[in-house]
């Protein structure tokens, strides 16, 4: 059996069809002849890059990159935040009380 691929357009109008329209996805899917769990997993995507979601081939790279780069700036900041508060636990041994 063949996989089948859907265009950009068609999964939002199909998440469109739930989010906006409130249609039930398990109606939504079935009217598309898609698979519910396919739906499911559009909405999510949906919900968490909005436009950007369905991207594409070769561009759902582009988002883990930005994802990782992220995720790179949060923890060199996390690691800041950890050796200013090392230094401050030793300020505190060395203040009298």
């Amino acid at each position: 059996m063949k996989r089948r691929s859907y265009s950009k357009e068609f999964k939002r109008q199909a998440v469109l069809l739930v989010l906006n329209e409130g249609n039930p996805p398990q109606t939504v899917a079935k009217q598309l002849d898609v698979h519910v769990n396919s739906l499911y997993r559009w909405i999510t995507e949906y919900e968490t890059y909005g436009e950007r979601a369905f991207p594409g081939k070769g561009s759902r790279e582009f988002i883990r990159q930005n994802q990782l780069k992220q995720l790179q700036k949060e923890n060199q900041a996390l690691k800041e935040e950890l050796e200013i508060l090392k230094k401050f636990r030793v300020f505190l041994k060395k203040s009298p009380r």
